[in-house]
């Protein structure tokens, strides 16, 4: 049967279904298997917050957004152009973001009486009956029953058949776009070599999907994306939280340094802690600790000690490790605050991004408490950012706030990977012994940069004392004088302020020099503004964007301007 292959240039697609219906897996593979094509992506997973919201229920709905382009992509996009809704809950909730005349594919199972009810749609009414999707494209395939019809010679209960569904899809969508399913084959292969039914079942479902696309007359026409135009070199899938994991190693390798990392799970920073728990070849350690407070205060010791010490959390967890980064400060020993916000106050929006905790990071500690803040604007920019953090707190002996969130730490994009020859030194400079003319090791004897030695504990002739109670310059003796004491808020202040003189100036992004209008943002608006810049520059705007990666200090020369 002959079909028609039309060459498309951006396909924005959205998974959505209940949680157990595998929508972040699948949506997960089809990005794969896009950037191993050498296609330009951005992504969104969307989670419910709830931890296992009623089956078939609008609360429970999981999504994965997936944009795709033969030109250059900052954002997951929009309006969606396919939708794919495993349930009547799925469709409800996600059908206003649906292009007028886009694509449905629906798992009619999934619009029974009893999934309606749950999705809340009037009784006696089917979306997919109704004449309402009348200016929609909506593909109809049962789904659960055609995954069921192919796992009919395998002996599994229909629970773990009906978990394959997904692939169902998947498959189906890998021949809708030509594309080849041995990457995802693969991954099974890895996922499931040892659950040998398991592996079975999924790929033969995962081809059935296709071949149900293939074979089926209703299907006319087929799509193609063409590579991006991308800079030369070698590129892979990078989430934010990925990236941030992988930079934290290399400057661990880079520096000398072994990594700790001090945590207690947090949405959306523990992938950080499970990534990094896999890295153990690279002398990581990894605490999961009972409380926040003990995850900090352990990194502390660690950092004390001599260790690249690192904590994860989120907004909520940063307000309990409050009082521990003010000793860290108090201490002037390197720390990475890694704040991956989400929405708040309070335990707020878990599973939804904001850009919420800026003032947190700056002033969310009792007295005066300063600390440099970095902050990523993109899944590949958290790789380079995190590695910066660190650079500047090991060189600079201070704590640094990383920030990112919640968008940037879930979604992803292609990332031109470095090699280690390309990524900046980290220099540590360790105190090992009394220089010439010392007669006593003062700990807080400062350098040109205000940073204090970094002398490990037990190195002979080297004993001191530190702690969070105010200390007199030099020697860090406890100092109760209010002329001390202002002198260290001032000392405290400008060792933040003089890492202006050790960091880039601020550059433009894209624009004139000189023009009307300059957009300024930080962390993950990067992308949007970027392309609404972009949009304005085609039309012959003087506009300019600059995105700002160091939050505090900002940069001491703002290059053009």
């Amino acid at each position: 049967m002959s079909r028609k292959k039309e060459v498309l240039q951006d396909v924005v697609i959205k998974f959505a279904g209940d949680s157990g219906d595998g929508m972040q897996l699948t949506g997960s593979q089809f990005t794969n298997n896009t950037a191993m094509m050498g296609i330009d992506l951005a992504t969104f997973p969307d989670f419910p917050a709830e931890i296992r919201a009623p089956q078939g229920t609008l609360p429970g709905v999981s999504g994965f957004q997936l944009r795709f382009s033969s030109d250059s992509v900052y954002t997951p996009g929009d309006a969606v152009d396919v939708l794919v809704a495993m349930n009547a809950a799925a469709l409800k909730v996600n059908l206003t973001a649906l292009k007028k005349g886009g694509k449905i594919i629906a798992n009619i199972d999934g619009f029974d009486a009893k999934n309606l009810r749950l999705a809340n749609y009037p009784e006696g009414e089917n979306p997919l009956e109704n004449g309402s999707l009348d200016g929609y494209d909506v593909i109809k395939m049962d789904v659960t029953k055609m995954t069921r019809e192919a796992l009919k010679d395998i002996t599994l209960g229909m629970k773990e058949k009906d978990r394959a569904k997904n692939m169902f899809v998947l498959g189906f969508l890998y021949w809708m776009y030509n594309r080849d399913m041995n990457n995802t084959i693969d991954f099974l292969k890895e996922k499931f070599g040892k659950k040998p039914e398991i592996l079975e079942s999924n790929v033969k479902v995962l081809q059935a999907g296709y071949n149900y696309g293939d074979t089926t007359e209703t299907f006319t026409t087929t799509y193609a994306v063409e590579k991006a135009k991308m800079e030369p070199g070698t590129y892979r899938s990078i989430m934010g939280n990925q990236a941030v994991a992988y930079a934290l190693i290399a400057a661990s390798q880079k520096s000398g340094l072994p990594l700790f990392l001090g945590s207690y799970p947090i949405t959306p920073a523990s992938d950080i802690l499970h990534e990094l728990s896999r890295y153990k070849n690279f002398g990581v350690k990894t605490f999961q600790a009972e409380d926040e407070i003990a995850a900090i205060t352990s990194t502390i010791g660690a950092a004390y000690g001599g260790a690249l010490g690192v904590t994860t959390s989120s907004g909520p967890g940063i307000a309990l490790k409050g009082e521990a980064i003010g000793l860290a400060v108090m201490l002037e020993i390197p720390l990475i605050v890694i704040n991956i916000q989400r929405g708040g106050p309070s335990t707020g929006l878990p599973t939804k991004t904001e850009q919420s905790d800026l003032m947190q990071a700056y002033y969310g500690r009792n007295g005066e408490c300063p600390m440099p803040i970095i902050s990523a604007s993109t899944p590949a920019d958290a790789f380079d950012a995190a590695y910066e953090a660190v650079r500047i707190s090991v060189q600079h002996m201070t704590p640094v706030m990383f920030l990112s969130d919640g968008y940037i730490a879930n979604g992803a994009e292609p990332w031109k990977f470095p090699n280690s020859e390309q990524l900046p030194p980290i220099t540590v400079k360790f105190k090992t012994e009394l220089g010439h003319g010392e007669t006593k090791f003062l700990p807080y004897l400062r350098d040109e940069k205000l940073a204090r030695p970094w002398a490990v504990p037990g190195t002979p002739g080297l004993e001191h004392r530190i702690g969070g109670i105010e200390k007199q310059n030099n020697t860090g003796n406890v100092n109760y004088e209010p002329e001390n004491h202002q002198l260290m808020v001032k000392i405290r202040q400008e060792k933040v302020d003089k890492i202006a003189d050790y960091i880039p100036e601020q550059k433009l992004d894209s624009g004139p020099e000189k023009g009307k209008i300059l957009v300024l943002g930080w962390g993950s608006t990067y992308g949007a503004i970027k392309s609404a810049v972009a949009e304005l520059q085609a039309r012959g705007e003087a506009v300019s964007h600059a995105h700002l990666r160091y939050i505090r200090p900002s940069p001491k020369t703002w290059g053009l301007f």
